[in-house]
């Protein structure tokens, strides 16, 4: 892209800034480049199969748990979205004026909502999922079958590493205490 620096020339400049760190690089660059991967494909996904459907990354995934989960919990969708809660209400309120969702509250508890892919949703996910799985052949072009298979089970390795001791380790680094609530990124008014 235009205006964007390589991923050669940012690990370049890295290499200059830090050349006196004593740091492990190897997992650096794992971690840099686990995030510029995803954030590349994201957008190779959004611009190329997505927006022709008028679906966002984050209203695509919402469908793909409501897809592959079934009827489920507002809470359990969020979760598995990788999303807040209330990014999840506003998605499932775009979704469902759609026609593509449908919220129910819960038979038992009231104060939980159900979310369920509609007749159109689920026909949706049957059009769009080839589509973006070729893409996501694409992505993976320079990579063998089993290069793609030893980079899954590696990303994997990645994911229970974080969800098995993550919150150990928080509470190792914060000596128990809770982490600081996040900030919109604005400041108050001086």
């Amino acid at each position: 892209m235009p205006g964007q620096r390589s991923i050669t020339e940012a690990e370049k400049l890295a290499a200059a800034k830090l050349g006196d760190f004593s740091i492990r690089r190897d997992q650096m660059a794992a971690v840099a480049n686990i995030y510029r991967a995803a954030s590349a494909v994201r957008q190779h996904l959004e611009n190329s199969v997505l927006r022709g459907s008028d679906l966002t990354w984050t209203a695509f995934v919402v469908l793909w748990v409501v897809w592959v989960w079934g009827e489920s919990e507002t809470r359990h969708v969020a979760e598995e979205a990788g999303i807040s809660k209330g990014t999840l209400t506003g998605v499932a309120r775009t979704l469902e004026s759609r026609g593509l969702v449908r919220r129910a509250a819960h038979p038992t508890d009231g104060r939980l909502v159900l979310l369920a892919l509609t007749d159109q949703g689920e026909e949706l996910m049957r059009r769009v999922f080839p589509a973006f799985n070729e893409e996501e052949t694409f992505v993976t072009g320079q990579l063998s079958d089993t290069e793609c298979r030893s980079l899954a089970e590696g990303l994997r390795s990645v994911v229970l590493q974080v969800e098995e001791h993550g919150e150990d380790r928080r509470r190792a680094l914060l000596n128990g205490a809770e982490p600081a609530p996040r900030r919109s990124g604005r400041r108050p008014k001086a």
